[in-house]
């Protein structure tokens, strides 16, 4: 789904205001959630990467969003994450864990100075929605294994479990 659960939203949003951000990449925006939910508080400039082209213009994102790129996120340049902030929001349950290992590391290497990443810590089997292959959840993460991930990157690491999601705010 195009959408993300609104547990842990309260909390991205005290943390987005501590930091205030000028520059954020949103990795699989939706429907523009964390825009939504953050860019009223802090302009910046923006910029969604998108997978599943039908969301851009369905969901309006270029309306939300400074710069969008219809590309799979682990394809991505690398000067697309040299951003103050890179939110993974509700994405990384959608590919191989080794492959969503592979792409926070790339990102902190690529120069990210923060990281939101949000993502179901219960089971929550999905397969294709709407004619969209990438909505299907290929691993049910926990909130220790998401732990122990960001802990390797280095920095800091802040999390709030919740009762489905689990949210993770990393600082270089």
């Amino acid at each position: 789904m195009p959408t993300s659960d609104a547990e842990g939203k309260d909390w991205s949003l005290d943390r987005f205001l501590a930091v205030l951000p000028d520059t954020v990449t949103d990795i699989g925006p939706g429907l523009g959630t964390y825009a939504q939910l953050l860019r009223p508080h802090h302009r910046g400039h923006w910029t969604a990467i998108e997978i599943h082209r039908p969301y851009i213009d369905h969901y309006g994102l270029r309306l939300q969003y400074d710069e969008v790129h219809h590309l799979d996120a682990r394809e991505a340049p690398d000067h697309l994450y040299d951003r103050d902030l890179v939110i993974a929001g509700d994405i990384l349950e959608h590919m191989p864990p080794e492959q969503a290992i592979a792409l926070l590391y790339r990102i902190v290497q690529a120069g990210a100075r923060h990281l939101l990443v949000s993502l179901p810590i219960i089971p929550a089997p999905q397969g294709e929605v709407d004619g969209n292959p990438w909505e299907a959840h290929m691993h049910d993460w926990t909130a220790t294994d998401m732990d122990h991930v960001l802990t390797g990157l280095g920095g800091t690491v802040h999390s709030r479990h919740g009762h489905t999601l689990g949210c993770w705010w990393w600082s270089r």
